[in-house]
């Protein structure tokens, strides 16, 4: 029975201020841009800046750095397309900076690749400063790539394995990049596919050169050139000809560590604010970890970081151990001897690893390549591994059949036993008594009932399971009787006995504790209840899941729970979140998704969404009217609630025509003092005191006071509100004094009570009456009180009747303007 979500981790680094970088003019990412560029890269071509270079028109300043700017340009002739234009800064066209400059144009331009930006056109301004065109790249760095499209592991590498493919055409046009780094690599999807570009070639050195302009490219003696995350140890070795193309493959293992992990090598020995010399120490001396360990070691921050690669964050750190952990650590090798000799090999190692190959940057030990063989070979393995286990399973036969027939006898004997037991039990609790004993009156099954549930305690005592069992179903048929109060005390048995025997976990647990916490609702005791309800949600979704019928059922006595405390925002959120998931799992016009409906239809009703409401119950009502028949217990549950909503937008001739034709039914399938039947009474003298027969209602109210005790409990929730509406009720026939007394009663049980937000609707009652009564500054006083003790419905203040005729008095309006909101 049933009752009717971290701040994602970012990781911070040190920010990239690479001129030469275009991820900030990125527009839009889907489309080459070198051809019809304005349509699709969605370029706004009506710049202010009015300048233009030769036919190029400059429209927007991507990036500047020490020695250049780096604009997007329109070109028009001979195509229009959109262009990145480098220039140099003014002031800055020392020798020194146009042989760099220069450097960077030719080596651009001595390659033609698909994953390196291209050179078009270049040239010099009116004013000296060389300049040079370049394919504009409408991309974002690639870690920032990956992780916005959650890439896989897989994924990336191939990805990353286009990039080693464009830095060894670099390499083979003997130029060195020598500073690879993410915002050097911009990726853009082209026919839904990405496209990785290389850029910033600003500090790219000729493997071999004889001139002496392409020697005033290289680095000063004694500076250091290149990004410190990203750089290798040799860049720090000022000696001439202390870089090679091994230098890009170490950047190139950096990025590789920071697309697998999502961190740097060295984000914890951050080499921003270091000394020179302190960097040069560090990247010499210092190994990074494998980026297993560096997974381990960020504890739940990795969970983030494995939502972006799709992939279940106790199996991040394992899919990295092994030959990632090889790969990479082999590209980030202090001694360059030791790393891969190109980003060819670098790539090769990446796609034996895809391909289930032996790696070689691995231990070749012969458990690993064995395991290898395994992998590449799985059918035959798996063919060769089906026989080998068809004759040790047949070998083992006899003997497990032997052990499974001993099991199921001893089985069968203990249930057999079991089974005596409960008869036995069974016929000495319901056999008919002595006549003696029964000194000739009929004997209720209410009072066999009674007798069982006292002697179970003793009956069974020797068998605990079947005790809890008998117990959880006495509880089932107490509460279908709408007897609570003797439901509570057997759940609460079965559920201490339950955990004793079979542990927290069991789903015979679970229920009965959701047994509890249903008891606990029932006779008001709503914050106990809540803290029930979310224990068996946190339970079930860990034993049977998410979208388990069970959990989902949990989910919505939680919600439940916080709609009858009037924190109505909270319970839409849960309820809109499970209706939609059991009309997909179940379907719509399965019993749960009912119960969802109306769940939700109350909660919206009671936030004054009666159309939105009242929809819902419509269609739940005639499903059920038409699936169970009209007089099934849950199709009269869809038709008093959709009543309730018709009464609460006073439309009182349809709400009682409902009322009237349920509650005879009720009457005669609940009984008189079911707790359901006792709702439509109430719903119907609310409307009698709604249309201004307060007579009427008076009499029904006074007839409900006494089974509301019986039935509810004095303390009970429901019990206090209809006390108020009694006492509302009288104030309007002007029995005052009788009136104050009943309100101040209910006002005295609320403020006993735990559950919030009935001590402030109290006070609106004691107001209201005082309203009714004509009394008003007391009313006023009263209201006032009413928001200072937290309550927040201005809505049904404004639309009450009995204050229609403070509507435009200064103090009244003042009061609701100041009041709390929900």
């Amino acid at each position: 029975m049933f009752l009717s979500p971290p701040k994602l981790f970012e990781e911070t680094r040190p920010r990239e201020t690479t001129h030469e970088s275009q991820m900030d003019a990125r527009k839009d990412d889907r489309d080459d841009p070198q051809t019809e560029a304005s349509h699709t890269l969605n370029i706004d071509w009506s710049s202010e800046v009015e300048r233009s270079i030769g036919q190029y028109r400059l429209v927007k300043l991507l990036g500047e750095g020490g020695m250049g700017e780096v604009w997007l340009a329109e070109q028009n002739e001979p195509i229009h397309r959109a262009v990145a234009l480098k220039l140099i800064k003014a002031g800055m066209d020392t020798k020194t900076v146009v042989a760099r400059f220069e450097s960077e144009r030719q080596a651009l331009a001595l390659m033609d690749h698909p994953n390196i930006a291209r050179v078009f056109d270049g040239g010099s301004t009116p004013e000296g400063r060389p300049y040079f065109v370049m394919e504009f790249v409408p991309g974002i760095a690639i870690n920032r790539y990956c992780d916005k499209h959650e890439l896989t592991l897989q994924q990336r590498l191939e990805l990353f394995m286009d990039v080693c493919d464009g830095v060894q055409h670099a390499h083979q046009k003997a130029i060195i990049h020598r500073d690879l780094k993410p915002s050097n690599i911009l990726v853009h999807e082209r026919d839904d596919k990405p496209i990785a570009k290389i850029i910033d070639f600003g500090l790219a050195k000729a493997i071999a050169t004889t001139s002496r302009t392409d020697q005033t490219m290289f680095t000063q003696v004694g500076a250091v050139v290149g990004t410190p995350e990203y750089m290798s140890p040799e860049q720090t070795d000022f000696t001439e000809g202390g870089v090679d193309t091994r230098t890009d493959v170490y950047s190139l293992g950096v990025i590789l560590y920071e697309l697998l992990t999502g961190v740097l090598p060295f984000e914890n020995e951050t080499l921003h604010g270091s000394s020179p010399q302190e960097i040069v120490q560090k990247l010499r001396e210092v190994d990074p970890p494998r980026p297993s360990t560096r997974i381990r070691s960020l504890g739940d921050t990795s969970k983030s970081l494995a939502e972006h690669r799709k992939i279940e964050p106790r199996a991040f750190a394992h899919r990295l151990s092994g030959e990632l952990d090889w790969i990479t650590m082999k590209a980030l090798e202090k001694e360059r001897s030791r790393r891969y000799g190109s980003a060819s090999e670098f790539s090769a190692d990446i796609q034996r690893y895809l391909n289930d190959e032996p790696v070689l940057a691995g231990p070749p030990s012969a458990t690993y390549r064995a395991k290898k063989f395994v992998l590449r070979h799985r059918f035959g393995m798996a063919i060769g591994s089906i026989l080998l286990v068809f004759l040790v399973a047949f070998a083992a036969t006899v003997a497990f059949q032997a052990r499974r027939i001993a099991r199921e006898r001893d089985r069968a004997n203990r249930e057999a036993a079991t089974s005596k037991r409960v008869s036995d039990f069974m016929v000495n609790m319901f056999g008919v008594p002595d006549p003696s004993e029964a000194k000739g009156n009929a004997v209720t099954a209410r009072e066999l009932l009674d007798k069982a549930s006292k002697e179970i305690e003793t009956g069974l005592a020797n068998d605990p399971e079947v005790q809890a069992r008998l117990m959880y179903t006495m509880a089932k048929t107490y509460e279908n009787l709408g007897l609570v109060a003797e439901s509570l005390p057997l759940n609460h048995r079965s559920l201490e006995i339950r955990r004793r025997v079979l542990g927290l976990r069991d789903p015979q647990t679970l229920s009965s504790m959701n047994a509890v916490a249903i008891d606990e609702y029932m006779q008001g005791h709503y914050v106990e209840a809540e803290k029930l309800f979310r224990e068996v949600l946190q339970l079930r979704r860990e034993v049977s899941g998410n979208e388990a019928r069970d959990t989902l059922g949990a989910l919505g006595n939680l919600s439940a729970t916080y709609q009858v405390q009037g924190r109505y925002a909270e319970a839409e959120v849960l309820q809109r979140e499970l209706l939609g998931t059991r009309r997909r799992v179940f379907g719509p016009e399965h019993p749960d998704t009912m119960e969802s409906m109306q769940l939700l239809a109350n909660t919206l009703n009671s936030q004054h969404k009666e159309a939105d409401s009242e929809k819902l119950l419509k269609d739940a009502f005639e499903i059920q009217k038409r699936k169970l028949g009209p007089d099934h217990p849950d199709t009269l549950m869809a038709m008093t609630n959709l009543a309730a909503t018709l009464k609460d937008e006073k439309r009182y001739a349809e709400a009682r025509a409902m009322y009237e034709e349920a509650l005879p039914i009720q009457r005669k399938v609940l009984g008189d003092e079911h707790f359901m039947t006792l709702s439509t009474r109430v719903a119907l003298a609310e409307i009698l005191m709604g249309e201004g027969d307060y007579a009427g209602a008076e009499k029904s109210f006074r007839e409900l006071r006494d089974l509301d005790q019986k039935v509810l409990g004095a303390d009970h929730p429901r019990t206090i509100e209809h006390m108020e509406d009694l006492g509302v009720t009288l104030a309007h026939e002007r029995k005052n004094k009788e009136a104050e007394q009943i309100l101040n009663e209910a006002l005295h049980l609320a403020e006993k009570s735990k559950v919030d937000n009935l001590a402030p609707n109290a006070w609106y009652a004691l107001a209201t009456g005082a309203a009714a009564e004509g009394n008003r500054d007391e009313a006023l006083d009263r209201l006032e009180k009413t928001f200072e003790h937290g309550y927040t419905d201005v809505e049904t203040v404004r639309n009450d009747d009995d204050w229609k005729s403070f509507r435009g008095d200064p103090r009244f309006e003042a009061i609701l303007n100041k009041a709390p909101k929900q």
